[in-house]
């Protein structure tokens, strides 16, 4: 980022207006932008052969390449990321895209969370054409009752009954030896301590009772406990849940030749839930917007895409999600920015609002 700014401060008027012109038709067209077209958009009457002069100075300098010898110019990663820190212009959200993310929500049952967050990636999808991603907080409901259950040798079901009547039922392999007593013993010892306490609240306590009390439990029965915290870290269940919806509207695109087949594995990575949580990583490191280009990020890096993301904060003003739009690299950040702001704090106010 700092290169692009420095190369920025070196570029003259007719550079830089240039630039901010190749980078406009091409993030409206997507396609490569020629010296002629830019004849009839200057501010001042220069010839082509002029314009094409400045725009190898632009691909010299990394900030425009050329797809075919005989094209026009497109923007690099190391261009998109100039235009987005010197020439964006962000303005509000439309009253037309406002009304369209607000409509999901009106009259909406706001204790169902999943379900709001569900509508509302469906709207940011919808609205933006692209793909929407959103970040679920982590369920933090109190527990009333744990139970394990012997499946077979190398298989087990922890049951977990939350307060408010949900129950969980998820599958693990416990350690080697465990018998349905054990499991029995790592159940009660757990029960005398969790209920009325979240997983997180749990967890502490748990693992401050096994230290204290080492001695006292029975070596299987604390490998089982052991490994019953080990299925609520494994990301699943009360983990964050990342709701994605809107794939078609990349896989859809004209124009992207190769691009599908890394589409398709980015969303491939997605849905089985690889790296989900430095998507919240990526959001939490400052408040407001942030927007990551192509090979900025881990997550994306494959994809060729970019991701346009903001957290959202609960009533304490801790961050607890996040909500974003990925897409082509040719995004309409303008618009799109906007958007993703306007979720982000609508969704804060409407959990802030519940709790």
């Amino acid at each position: 980022m700092n290169e692009a700014k420095n190369i920025l401060d070196e570029l003259n008027e007719r550079s830089r207006e240039v630039f901010r012109l190749v980078v406009e038709s091409y993030l409206d067209s997507g396609d490569p932008v020629g010296s002629r077209t830019l004849t009839r958009s200057l501010s001042e009457k220069v010839s082509a052969a002029t314009i094409r002069n400045v725009m190898q100075d632009l691909e010299y300098l990394g900030l425009l390449n050329s797809p075919h010898v005989s094209a026009g110019r497109v923007p690099t990663q190391m261009g998109l990321r100039m235009f987005v820190d010197g020439f964006l212009e962000v303005t509000d959200p439309t009253e037309a895209d406002r009304e369209k993310i607000e409509a999901t929500l009106t009259g909406s049952n706001t204790a169902d969370v999943g379900g709001m967050l569900d509508r509302v990636g469906a709207a940011l999808s919808g609205v933006t054409r692209g793909a929407s991603l959103v970040l679920a907080p982590k369920q933090e409901a109190e527990i009333r009752h744990i139970e394990f259950v012997s499946l077979a040798h190398d298989r087990a079901l922890v049951v977990l009954v939350f307060a408010g009547g949900h129950v969980e039922n998820r599958l693990f392999t416990p350690p080697p030896g465990q018998t349905p007593s054990s499991m029995r013993e790592a159940a009660n010892f757990l029960n005398t301590l969790i209920e009325g306490r979240t997983l997180s609240d749990a967890r502490a306590v748990i693992r401050k009772e096994i230290a204290a009390r080492r001695q006292q439990i029975d070596s299987l029965a604390r490998d089982m406990v052991e490994s019953g915290l080990a299925v609520w870290d494994d990301g699943e269940g009360d983990s964050a849940r990342l709701i994605v919806r809107g794939r078609s509207n990349l896989l859809a695109e004209e124009g992207y030749g190769e691009e599908l087949d890394r589409i398709r594995s980015l969303f491939d990575d997605l849905e089985r839930k690889r790296d989900i949580e430095q998507f919240l990583d990526l959001a939490e490191e400052g408040e407001g917007v942030r927007i990551f280009i192509g090979s900025e990020n881990k997550l994306f890096s494959l994809s060729g895409s970019s991701l346009v993301v903001s957290p959202y904060m609960n009533a304490d003003r801790k961050i607890i999600g996040a909500v974003g739009v990925i897409g082509p690299t040719r995004l309409n950040y303008g618009r799109i920015v906007p958007i993703v702001d306007y979720t982000a704090q609508l969704v804060g106010k409407l959990i802030s609002d519940r709790s």
